[in-house]
């Protein structure tokens, strides 16, 4: 008899299209798109910018994105990196020079690299225009993010608790962003207190920003007036991005990576992202038959968390801006490469293998379907809550603080150099079935992206859970938290205590956290069954999103 998996929500189901975010006006944005005719891509960028808005403290205009796009017309997986690079006056020198031993994680010095959002976008609308048969004006597609920014929206919870957290003075995390002017001005209120949920939120200075872009497209931000407003506040405050930086600025198509699991075919993007690591997790759980093991048992977690610090160990070795450094991407992901793994991993003692793991990484996945089987997943993130806190005066674009993840020591992997990409913890996911798309998913945060795209696809694809039910159970990250000097298990506590005390017997640092944490991220999915066109739905109670289709 099938195991019965419990959710508190249903799975969404629809014949036709279907899209998932982490916030229900930017999935209520995206269905629109697809109801009116759109195809993913358009419906992808529609939610895009909708939750730029509507979710600022995780994503925004100042940020990066990265897209795997399936065309079903041509049959053909693309992926692509819209990251931005360095500045070519941004190097280890000058931060030495300034007496920095690090980069800050905050301010107008931590905002080095130029923000791939915009850009992204207008790659793969112009994709969708010229091999998609996309119908929709670049116009369009703004208006309801143009519509919120301008009229306002609800503040979300998370919002609300992310923005008190960094209006509290807390130097050794770089907090505080009150100390910002401009972060004052758009994100709190006269009383310089935070909005409270439900209450609503305008942000002037983004609306025009986006009236902007909808009139002039992406040339606004990187060649006009916008680029000259950021470039001018950035200089101002003693920043490093420079003009000549945001007109050269472009996002590239990548090749997909992928490895075999179970008869399907997961891909990811290659480096500078990490989408090495969460393939390598699939290579090495692939040589172990999950059957004669019981998903939410002590075994279960101790395998992936142990297949999870060897795939780490990997991708600190090597993964960083490939145009600066050779990545031997095939060797690592090699079927024999899974295999080496695997044996390492002893069944009842845990390992140390790998280095402490970034705390952070405030993020927005997404997902699209359309009707015709075309499909996107999409991530996009400004790294650090409210990313680098700077706003150029009059924008409304929070400047993304993705390169303080740069190293100054000139002889680590990812060290800092003019017109580098940094390694990126972005990486969106599909798995494939008879060479079309089966699963589109992905989930935000930061180290726990490979771990949580591990947990949906084995409670999937080993275990056939349905896809809310996937996204509900019980999940664990292995990393570190802010101002924590190692390592850590964290584990929902609805896990149950046998499986806790198992673990910690195996000798795992272990921290039990509250049910449905966001800790854990906000994922999402969307399974399609190749026989009836019939998408299946989820997203994370953890977040603020919604599954919907039509």
């Amino acid at each position: 008899m099938k195991q019965k998996h419990f959710s508190y929500r249903p799975t969404t189901m629809a014949p036709n299209g279907m899209i998932t975010t982490p916030h229900y006006l930017a999935s209520q944005a995206g269905l629109k798109v697809l109801q009116d005719g759109g195809n993913a891509v358009e419906a992808a960028i529609a939610a895009a910018s909708t939750i730029s808005v509507v979710y600022p403290h995780m994503n925004g205009l100042g940020g990066d994105n990265f897209w795997l796009i399936y065309d079903e017309k041509n049959r053909k997986l693309i992926g692509l990196n819209g990251s931005g690079r360095a500045g070519m006056n941004v190097s280890i020198d000058t931060y030495q020079r300034l007496g920095l031993k690090k980069i800050p994680s905050r301010g107008v010095l931590a905002a080095n690299t130029i923000p791939g959002v915009v850009a992204g976008w207008d790659e793969a609308y112009r994709y969708s225009l010229n091999k998609m048969n996309g119908t929709f004006r670049w116009n369009d597609l703004m208006q309801t993010a143009i519509h919120y920014a301008k009229e306002g929206f609800p503040v979300s919870p998370s919002q609300e608790y992310w923005t008190n957290i960094n209006l509290a003075e807390n130097d050794k995390q770089q907090r505080n962003l009150q100390r910002f002017s401009e972060f004052k001005r758009n994100f709190t209120k006269l009383s310089g207190q935070a909005y409270r949920a439900g209450e609503l939120l305008k942000q002037k200075d983004l609306a025009t920003t986006l009236e902007g872009l909808a009139g002039e497209g992406s040339n606004l931000f990187y060649h006009g007036d916008v680029a000259k407003k950021m470039v001018e506040d950035i200089q101002h405050h003693g920043g490093l991005l420079t003009y000549q930086d945001f007109t050269t600025h472009k996002s590239d198509w990548v090749e997909p990576l992928s490895v075999a699991y179970r008869g399907y075919r997961a891909y990811n993007l290659p480096p500078n992202t990490q989408g090495i690591a969460s393939l390598s997790i699939l290579n090495i759980l692939n040589q172990f038959d999950l059957t004669t093991i019981r998903e939410g048992t002590a075994d279960y977690y101790h395998l992936l968390i142990e297949a999870t610090k060897l795939a780490f160990k990997d991708r600190d070795e090597y993964v960083t801006d490939p145009d600066f450094h050779n990545i031997p991407v095939n060797k690592l992901l090699k079927e024999e490469r899974g295999e080496e793994l695997a044996k390492q991993i002893n069944p009842m003692h845990m390992d140390n293998y790998g280095n402490q793991l970034d705390p952070n990484g405030d993020t927005i996945w997404l997902g699209v379907v359309d009707k015709d089987g075309n499909a996107v997943s999409l991530i996009q993130s400004i790294y650090h809550e409210f990313g680098s806190g700077f706003i150029p005066k009059g924008t409304g674009v929070v400047l993304q603080n993705r390169g303080s993840y740069f190293s100054l020591n000139q002889n680590h992997v990812n060290c800092l150099q003019p017109g580098k990409r940094t390694f990126h913890t972005l990486n969106p996911a599909m798995l494939f079935k008879n060479d079309r798309p089966h699963l589109v998913y992905g989930t935000m945060g930061g180290e726990g992206q490979p771990q949580t795209q591990a947990a949906l696809v084995t409670r999937m694809i080993d275990y056939e859970f349905p896809v809310q039910a996937a996204i509900e159970a019980p999940r664990w990250l292995y990393g570190r938290t802010w101002g924590e000097e190692s390592n850590s298990v964290k584990l929902e506590n609805r896990i149950n205590d046998v499986a806790i005390q198992q673990l910690k017997l195996r000798g795992h640092n272990v921290e039990v956290l509250d049910a449905f944490t966001d800790v854990m991220g906000h994922a999402g999915a969307i399974k399609i069954d190749q026989d009836s066109g019939v998408k299946y739905g989820g997203a994370d109670p953890r977040g603020d999103g919604a599954a919907v289709g039509y």
